[in-house]
């Protein structure tokens, strides 16, 4: 009986170790997290330019409606 136990928890040992050591899926995963990086930069600079464009669009309106803030 408890040479039966030790065999399973060393196959289960066993499995755990080499899921970790095993890197094929590593590079598939490192492609995906740099994807998603990537991603967010890109989101995050095509709202900051949309908010400067915005603000220089209500600036121009300002201008032309009140003559107020003009150059």
């Amino acid at each position: 009986m408890l040479l039966g136990f030790y065999t399973w928890a060393q196959t289960l040992w066993a499995g755990v170790r080499q899921r970790f050591e095993d890197e094929s899926g590593a590079v598939g995963t490192e492609y995906a997290l740099l994807l998603v990086l990537i991603a967010i930069a890109f989101t995050g600079g095509a709202i900051a330019l949309g908010l400067a464009i915005n603000a220089q669009l209500n600036k121009g309106a300002t201008c032309l409606n009140t003559g107020v803030g003009c150059p």
